[in-house]
């Protein structure tokens, strides 16, 4: 039983052929320890707690983990390979340069980012208060409407790194419509 006729006869819809033109789904993650003396830099706001995340450039583990994601749908390579450690351009460099590049890079193939939707884990600071303007910050630097990004917030109850707050964590998924 196979193809069209084998559908049939279950009484399932017969197979689609497969389409190019498709969304493409890309999954991505960072992590950062925390680290007195740094700014706190998530979702490109500056948010008042006594340690900042550790990195090269601004360690913003929510941009990080969203632009990931949509590198992930197209295909390329993640974003430490487009904007490495060892490079001093990066060197304290907003985040948002970061996910402004993954927009143009959908541009290039015809793709348009259909949605974000990300997730951060952190003992501390509280993060819903700042909700609204990290997803405004998100929304400007893909070009995209505020409801096309999804944000969450939760704790690791204690546990682990994040419930010690030696670091902050975010994950994240990006659909990219692609001819």
């Amino acid at each position: 039983m196979r193809g069209a006729c084998g559908a049939k006869l279950l009484g399932l819809a017969a197979p689609q052929a497969y389409s190019a033109a498709m969304v493409h789904v890309g999954i991505g993650y960072d992590v950062h320890a925390l680290l007195a003396g740094r700014k706190l830099i998530l979702g490109g706001v500056d948010i008042p707690h006594a340690k900042g995340l550790d990195g090269h450039s601004d360690a913003d583990v929510l941009m990080h983990a969203i632009c990931d994601a949509i590198l992930g749908a197209l295909g390329e390579a993640d974003i430490g390979r487009l904007f490495p450690n060892t490079d001093p351009r990066w060197r304290n460099a907003p985040s948002r340069i970061f996910l402004n590049e993954a927009r143009r890079l959908a541009g290039v193939r015809q793709g348009k980012i259909v949605n974000v939707d990300a997730t951060l884990i952190a003992q501390e600071p509280k993060i819903f208060p700042h909700i609204r303007q990290m997803k405004t910050n998100i929304a400007a630097a893909l070009e995209m409407r505020v409801e096309q990004v999804g944000l969450k917030a939760t704790t690791n109850e204690h546990l682990g790194f994040i419930g010690r707050e030696e670091g902050i964590a975010a994950m994240a998924v990006a659909g990219v419509d692609l001819p």
